[in-house]
């Protein structure tokens, strides 16, 4: 409880130890699949940057591949830092710009992003488009690909189905933003990246507020109070200093986005006899 007066207490944690155990943990995600190495969307943003270190050091730069999928909005700035970071690992990149691409889609379905109500519906086609680019890669040379979403955006569904949240595996979803932030001042992540605001740039100008009524400092203790202290909500209130509205607003979110986590429902019919049904076989 007392990590939701301090930030500092909330993230204190043993990153040595962390990144050792997620190294582990891709390594052998990969060997159990069989796959030859992993293949991840490089945004120029903290968590794939993140990831991609952490990759690196589990598998070794020649079994990682970065993938930079910009749209025409896409801030330059991003784009070169995701160059700038692989240049630092040594990975190799492909760059792949999804702007006409996305054009075809809108064309066909006769969608205006600039039109309000189909802004995020055209904002989750570039997510998904990007999702088949790295899928392309991961099934022509052997690989998995790696997820960079991270316990925040996972817990109030924060993520495009089928988009950024179309992968194999997730190494970094059990870490809040702010404590992956602070993981990649461990990583060496350049400064700029780490400092980076979060901004998902599926439309031109796209902000974090945009969608959210909280930054990650103080969304990060909310989640945290309610998920892992287990506290009532006018507790987490009295303790962030967030108002109960808020903090209700941000649980509505996990309550809603829960299939966004969940494989799809199926169908535990009551009216087969699995008993007869191996009798008869």
């Amino acid at each position: 409880m007392r990590a939701l007066n301090s930030l500092t207490l909330f993230l204190n944690l043993e990153y040595d130890k962390i990144a050792d155990e997620i190294t582990a943990f891709i390594k052998k995600t990969v060997n159990a699949a069989y796959a030859k190495g992993v293949i991840i969307g490089l945004s120029g943003g903290l968590d794939s940057s993140v990831v991609a270190s952490l990759c690196v050091r589990s598998l070794g730069k020649e079994k990682v591949l970065g993938v930079l999928m910009p749209a025409e909005f896409t801030p330059q700035n991003d784009t070169a830092d995701a160059e700038e970071l692989a240049n630092q690992l040594s990975i190799q990149t492909e760059l792949i710009p999804i702007q006409q691409i996305s054009e075809v889609f809108f064309k066909k379905l006769g969608c205006d992003p600039k039109v309000s109500e189909q802004k995020i519906p055209a904002a989750n086609i570039l997510a998904r488009i990007r999702m088949i680019m790295l899928y392309y890669y991961a099934n022509l040379y052997g690989y998995l690909v790696v997820g960079t979403g991270d316990r925040s955006e996972m817990l109030i569904g924060y993520f495009t189905k089928y988009g950024d949240g179309g992968v194999d595996f997730m190494p970094i979803s059990h870490l809040y933003k702010s404590q992956v932030r602070e993981l990649a001042k461990h990583l060496s992540i350049p400064e700029k990246i780490v400092h980076k605001p979060s901004s998902p740039q599926l439309y031109q100008g796209h902000k974090l507020t945009d969608e959210l009524p909280l930054d990650y400092d103080k969304l990060d203790l909310i989640l945290f109070g309610f998920f892992d202290c287990k506290l009532s909500i006018y507790k987490i209130s009295k303790l962030t200093g967030v108002s109960t509205e808020v903090v209700e607003n941000i649980l509505v979110r996990f309550a809603k986005s829960k299939h966004k986590r969940a494989s799809p429902p199926v169908l535990k019919s009551k009216l087969i006899n699995v008993s007869e049904s191996k009798r008869q076989c």
